[in-house]
């Protein structure tokens, strides 16, 4: 019997860009396919997407997608379709009705036209000759998440991501706990487990908590009310219109993404709004500022978000003012802690109150199971293997020791790969593969892949010491090495410069001298960036990006 093969393509120790490849001999099956966002050393790049490679290779080997399973409805489980379907081959697609909805929305916006087929709780669906899938609702941040029940010939795979145990949800849609108890009795030989909450040891609390704080922090306003979450938090935007609706507040939706999210959500009737109560963002200035609730995107502090536009005062609609209220209901996410905390400084600056997490902790509930609801569904499925997903390597590390020991199973039966390394599932116990080298790529404005380690080496460099520019003039076939110009950008201050200039101007004349007179333009170029760079490093410690060019005098 062949093993059944499990590839994340998104790494492992990350937090976001969700993507994992389950194969079976010639067949492969996908779950998720989720974007990254870039750390601070990736300057430049806006969003970062799984590495593809190994499952091209496999497609032009001859196997086969038999097709993708979404688990829930947010970007890092699902806005990589529009960029990497286009270029894989047609397969079928399969989600809830508001994951698909979402999805679909995403490749929309990508110019991807691909269909997402909607899959129902408890009903498998059979892909290709190996794999039966079937969903089971669990509760997280956003309504329709499920888990997934993967059969194979190799064993039962329960692939757990993103949930917890919510026992008051706002749509009053629990956890399975049934389904996941009876999967445990049919025999699970491997689960993947959420694990980013690990360190919390207490019950995460209910979202429905959420809603109270948020009325008692809307109440008195004497301006309008601005609150700020992720844009398919659909849970927390519900609780935010009942908010406004019991005091009297019209709902405006600021923010393309939190529009959308919020249309398809009425439509499939996710989300209820009262007829009169929500109205156009083009319509506020028909109302007084005391009777307005605006949900805006841009809970992250994202650059060119309509929040951060009108807390700079770049919006063209909305604008903060002093009598007004910021609600930041919503956690930063890790690496986004930088543009996050800059729009709350800048709020304050302005004079304007905000209400954010650290100074009001039930303003937010996260959406990740803790270290005891972690445990609990280790209980339910009496799992033979867990392996830890959705965290950080502490977390995988922790999960190992206050989870998995606490379900009896011991490090030999608690799996953590490293990124690219291929667990492999057969005969009734799991183990590592070969490893594949993964390269996430990167999505920087409208190019794809195109900033590769060079690139953001070169970015790194700029921003620490910045660039100097050689010009050096030629008559004829002779270089002028007497007037050698140097220009700077970033790196020294040209009028306070002067013996750093000179000693430029005297070290690339001496490597030109030192090359003799037949070296091309090239070889002069590279010669230069090279050793002069390390000249300049010796007396002043920085290493600016060095670029050389040889200008022909008319």
């Amino acid at each position: 019997m062949s093993n059944l093969k499990i590839l994340p393509l998104g790494g492992m120790g990350g937090v976001t860009q969700n993507m994992y490849v389950y194969e079976y001999d010639n067949e492969i099956m996908i779950v998720d396919c989720g974007i990254g966002f870039p750390d601070i050393q990736m300057y430049g790049v806006d969003i970062v997407l799984p590495d593809i490679s190994y499952l091209l290779k496999q497609v032009n080997a001859g196997k086969t997608i038999v097709g993708m399973v979404l688990s829930h409805g947010h970007d890092d489980h699902i806005a990589a379709t529009g960029y990497l379907l286009p270029q894989l081959p047609e397969f079928p697609i399969y989600a809830a009705a508001l994951t698909a909805g979402f999805a679909q929305n995403r490749m929309k916006d990508m110019g991807v036209g691909r269909e997402v087929q909607v899959i129902k709780d408890g009903q498998p669906v059979t892909l290709g000759q190996n794999f039966s899938v079937e969903t089971l609702a669990v509760t997280h941040s956003v309504p329709d998440t499920k888990h997934l029940i993967i059969k194979t010939p190799a064993g039962i795979v329960y692939h757990g991501t993103d949930f917890k145990f919510d026992e008051s949800p706002v749509d009053g849609v629990k956890s399975d706990y049934a389904r996941m108890e009876a999967i445990g009795r049919e025999g699970v030989l491997l689960a993947l487990s959420d694990c980013l909450r690990v360190e919390k040891n207490e019950t995460i609390g209910s979202e429905s908590n959420v809603g109270p704080v948020i009325l008692a922090h809307m109440r008195e306003v004497k301006g309008k009310v601005l609150a700020t979450m992720m844009s398919s938090h659909l849970h927390r935007i519900q609780q935010t219109v009942n908010a406004a609706v019991e005091l009297g507040r019209k709902v405006v939706f600021v923010g393309r993404s939190v529009e959308q999210n919020v249309q398809i959500a009425l439509e499939l009737k996710k989300l209820f709004i009262p007829a009169g109560f929500m109205i156009d963002k083009r319509e506020m200035s028909d109302f007084p500022d005391n009777e307005l609730c605006i949900i805006i995107a841009g809970s992250q502090g994202q650059e060119g978000s309509s929040l951060v536009r009108a807390v700079y005062g770049e919006h063209r609609e909305v604008s903060i003012g002093p009598s007004d209220k910021v609600i930041f209901s919503a956690d930063a996410i890790p690496g986004n802690e930088i543009p996050y905390y800059q729009s709350i400084d800048q709020l304050f600056k302005n004079g304007v109150e905000v209400v954010y997490p650290e100074i009001e902790p039930g303003i937010h509930q996260s959406g990740h199971a803790s270290a005891p609801e972690q445990l609990q569904l280790l209980k339910l499925l009496q799992p033979k293997y867990a392996m830890p997903i959705g965290g950080a390597d502490r977390h995988r590390v922790l999960y190992e020791r206050r989870v998995a020991a606490q379900a009896n199973l011991d490090r030999q039966h608690t799996i953590l790969p490293e990124s690219g390394q291929i667990v492999e599932v057969g005969e009734g116990r799991v183990s590592f593969g070969q490893t594949v080298e993964l390269h996430p790529q990167t999505v920087d404005g409208l190019g794809i892949g195109d900033v590769g380690k060079l690139v953001l080496s070169d970015r790194k460099a700029l921003s620490q010491s910045g660039m100097i520019v050689v010009v050096i003039p030629r008559q004829g076939k002779q270089l002028r090495l007497d007037n050698i110009q140097v220009i700077s950008r970033g790196f020294v201050f040209m009028k306070e410069a002067d013996e750093v200039i000179a000693f430029i101007q005297k070290r690339v004349a001496e490597i030109i001298d030192s090359l003799g007179k037949k070296t091309k333009d090239g070889e002069i170029r590279k010669a230069i960036e090279k050793r002069l760079g390390r000249s300049i490093y010796k007396i002043i410690k920085r290493e600016p990006v060095v670029l050389t060019a040889i200008v022909d005098l008319k």
